[in-house]
Order: C-alpha cells, then structure tokens, then sequence
C-alpha cells in the first residue's frame, strides 16, 4: 500500500522550498556535490552531506575543504552556522526533504558506462524513502537513465514517482579553476518526472542558482549534457589530429588557431594538448556511443574523436622520443624525465582522468626515469586506474635539477610554475600547451608537441 502524496504534501514542500526552510542532502561530496552544498547553505537551506569516505566527512566537519571550488574558510562558516554537516551515515537521509545524487559515473575497461555508484546510491535512499521527498539526479549518464535505472529503483520498495515521492534531473556543469562561474552563476538545465516534480526541481534549483533553464523530461536534460561534452570532444579531437597534420608541415597549429580566431563569425577556437582528461570529457561521450548500440544506430564520429584523444599520449611520447634522439642522442630507457602538471587542466588540484598518468605509465614502461611537479598537486592521491601511482611526490623545481633531467614534459600548465627559469635550465622542453612560446621564451632545445 502507497502512502500517495497528496497536494497537501505538494504544497508543503513547495512551501518549504519558497521560505528556503528544507532540508537538503547531498550525496557524494566531491567536485560536484561540495560546491552544490555550499551553494545551498548560501541560499539559506540546511545541508547534509552524504559520502561513504569517513575521513572526507570529518575533514568536512572540522572546516577543512578539499575542494578548490569550496574554500576552507567558506566552509567553516557553514559548518559553524549550522547550515551544513557531513556524514556518512544513511539513515539521516529520512531527515531530508530533497536529496541529490551527485556519485561518480566511471567507464568499465570495456568503456561500458559504470552505473554502480548510482544503483548502490538508489538501494541507500529506497531503503529510507519517505512519502513527500524530492530526489534529483546529477550525475552524467547516458539519456534514459533516470527513469529507466534510478525510478524504478527507487519504486521497488511501495512507494511511486509522481505519486508518493518526486524525481527529477539536472546536469551538473561545474568547471574547475574557472574563476569566471560558480555553481550559483552557471545557468542550470532541469527537468522532472511530471509537472509537480518539474515544478519542484524548479522551485529548488531556483532558490540557489541564478538561473534555470527548464527542459521538458530527464532524458532531455540527459541528452544536454551528453551533448555539451561530445561538443568539446570532437572538437578537440579536430584539433589534437589538425596538430599531427600540421605538425609534419612544419606549420605550428597554435598560430594557425590565433589567426583564425580573428574571424568574428563562423569559428570558435579550440587548443590540442597531451590527451584528454576531466570527469566528463573523456568518459561522457562513451556513454552515448553504448546508449546508441540499442537503437542499432553507429556512433562512428564521436568514436572516432575518442579514439584521436586517446591516442594523443601516445604520439607526445613519440615527438619526445625523436627530440631526444636527435637533440641528445639519448634512448628513452636511459633518460630522466620531468613531467610539469599532473592535474588535467591548469590551477587546479583535480588529477580525474589526467593525460600525465597515461604519459608517465607509457614512459615508465619504457625503462624510464619519471619525476613529476605540481604546484597545486604534493603527491599523487588514491585512483581507480592509477594506483601503482599514489603516494608519488611532486619534486621542488630548481636550477640545479632542472638540469640533470634529459627532457622536461608540459603537460600542464599552471600559471604557478616559473618557466623562464625551466627555459633557463632545462636542456630540453617538449611543451604540449604552447605555454613557453605564450611567455615570449624560444629556444631550439624547446619544442612542441
């Protein structure tokens, strides 16, 4: 027997949501669901934050943030307003009156979307699903997901979508190190299972960030985000084989790139780099191509983007490898590299998916000597795919070791990293960002690739 939420319940938390009175939980407190937390303790909510990691939660607690998006003083100030605390304990998800799933969606090793965390997330809050809660989905998947995976899920134990409980999605668009947006300034798609649940993602979203931008089902909203990342995937595919072809023009693809954004119409400029890397990008299109296999539709142009993005460590290597040779007359098995930028994209901490693993995993296999720095990264954190990596310190750059590497690779470059002084020091540099020649420094020992 379903306790069937009655427009009273409706209206209730409708009305909470106006007066910003509910409770929100928040499950999964990384790089999504911190910054999401944070967000609504501004608005005014009360927050609960949900992760299964303990030492993550008494960080939390303690005014310790481990996100740069969230910082720790912010954080503090939540925490001792009583606007928001951290736990790993489940069965506070009955205090909540809407709850968002903000897990990881990883990729199998057969590239297959890995749905685990949010079925195992879904088995947590049916178990203590009440009549009256609102439930939204974050995390990136493939269109569908929503209603075909998490409803039913969700369903199993009595209780019904539209009737009991509401459910909805919206597609996270966090960007790290983009001082430019927050998670309150970037527009946010929503969409619910029916019109009182689009009415509430509404009313919820509404109330934290400054604009909503209303789609009319979750597997639209599905479709946005997926969409948005494919965007960025092809395109810099495009631009990763552009540098290959170029490349062996003796035509430097960053100035082509520079000239042709001069056009004030009809082109929009994107930059090749060592490989992709980030939650999204590399993973979220894949998501798509598995999705299409059901349809009996190909997906041959988004695969063939992802197969060029893969493939670009492979081919930095090669590019160092013949500098070496031909500037050193050095084997890769005898040499020393400097890997500069362990993060996936500059001024930031956030390793996900970053191509200087892949570059520092096919050095090594090599008989290569690896060291890396990262200003924004001390030692290489716990990873699903990495883990004969962690607990890898950043080396101190300095004159005298710059030299004694063979070759320095940029992988990343932050703005934090002195590169007159590796241009100054280091006899050779493979710059995969064009950074060096951004700051005015040439020199025959500092090539791109």
């Amino acid at each position: 027997m379903t306790h069937t939420a009655t427009k009273p319940a409706f209206t209730a938390l409708a009305s909470k949501l106006s007066e910003n009175s509910a409770a929100i939980g928040v499950i999964g407190l990384g790089y999504v669901g911190l910054p999401l937390a944070a967000a609504c303790s501004r608005a005014g909510f009360s927050v609960v934050g949900f992760d299964i990691d303990q030492a993550k939660t008494d960080a939390l607690n303690s005014g310790a943030s481990y996100i740069d998006a969230v910082t720790s003083e912010e954080l503090a100030e939540h925490v001792a307003g009583k606007r928001f605390e951290a736990t790993s304990d489940f069965a506070q998800l009955s205090r909540c009156d809407v709850i968002v799933i903000c897990v990881p969606t990883p990729l199998s090793k057969q590239r297959e979307p890995d749905l685990s965390y949010v079925t195992r997330t879904a088995d947590d809050i049916a178990a203590r699903l009440k009549p009256g809660q609102l439930i939204v989905l974050e995390s990136t998947t493939y269109p569908g997901t929503t209603l075909d995976v998490l409803k039913p899920a969700l369903e199993a134990g009595g209780l019904k979508s539209g009737e009991d409980f509401w459910l909805g999605f919206s597609p996270e668009r966090e960007d790290p190190g983009n001082m430019n947006f927050s998670t309150a300034s970037i527009p946010k798609v929503v969409a619910g299972d029916g019109q009182q649940a689009s009415q509430l993602v509404q009313a919820f979203y509404g109330a934290v960030v400054d604009e909503i931008i209303p789609v009319s089902t979750p597997s639209v909203a599905e479709a946005v985000k997926i969409t948005e990342n494919v965007f960025r995937a092809v395109n810099i595919a495009l631009v990763n084989e552009l540098k290959v072809i170029y490349d062996a023009m003796g035509i430097d693809v960053w100035e082509v790139i520079d000239a042709a954004s001069s056009k004030p119409f009809g082109y929009m400029p994107f930059y090749p780099g060592p490989g992709l890397g980030g939650h999204c990008i590399p993973i979220d299109p894949f998501y798509l191509t598995w999705k299409s296999r059901e349809f009996g539709l190909p997906t041959r142009f988004i695969e063939l983007a992802g197969e060029i993005n893969v493939a670009m460590p492979q081919y930095v290597i090669g590019r160092l490898q013949d500098e070496l040779d031909r500037q050193q007359a050095v084997a890769l098995s005898a040499a020393r590299v400097l890997i500069l930028g362990l993060a996936y994209k500059k001024n930031v901490s956030d390793v996900r998916e970053s191509p200087s693993f892949a570059l520092m995993e096919l050095l090594e296999k090599r008989g290569t000597k690896v060291d890396f720095h990262d200003p924004h990264v001390s030692e290489v954190p716990v990873t699903r795919e990495h883990a004969d990596l962690t607990g890898r310190k950043s080396v101190k750059l300095a004159a005298d070791s710059l030299a004694e590497y063979h070759v320095v690779l940029l992988a990343t470059d932050h703005d934090a990293i002195d590169y007159r002084l590796v241009a100054d020091n280091a006899r050779l540099v493979v710059d995969t960002r064009n950074v060096f020649a951004r700051h005015g420094l040439q020199g025959k020992h500092i090539v791109k690739a």
